[in-house]
């Protein structure tokens, strides 16, 4: 397992980026569980942010690519808006404990 940051790092309602052997990813928090996605678009295969830690849309409902629009669920990444409707980000499996979250290999 990959330890990616401390619980309190990933608040409720907040994304945030991470970094693992070189593979882009990033984690939501949401109703207390972390769901964890590779920051790569179905649509263009590029990074869904323009800004640090900035995945989801004013709402903080969704999470949403920068570059093009699209929209996808939280809880399981798939397109629900955009020109990938229908396909879905890459999910990751991630735990947390006492000592924080981790990217499970």
């Amino acid at each position: 397992m990959h330890f990616l940051c401390s619980s309190q790092a990933l608040a409720e309602g907040r994304s945030r980026a991470f970094s693992v052997a070189g593979e882009t990813l990033f984690g939501v928090r949401r109703q207390g569980r972390v769901y964890l996605y590779r920051n790569h678009c179905p649509h263009r295969g590029i990074t869904l942010n323009w800004a640090p830690d900035s995945f989801l849309d004013d709402s903080a409902s969704l999470i949403h690519c920068a570059h093009h629009g699209a929209l996808f669920l939280i809880e399981s990444g798939e397109c629900v808006s955009g020109p990938c409707e229908g396909e879905s980000l890459q999910a990751l499996d991630c735990h947390e404990d006492s000592q924080g979250i981790w990217l499970k290999d």
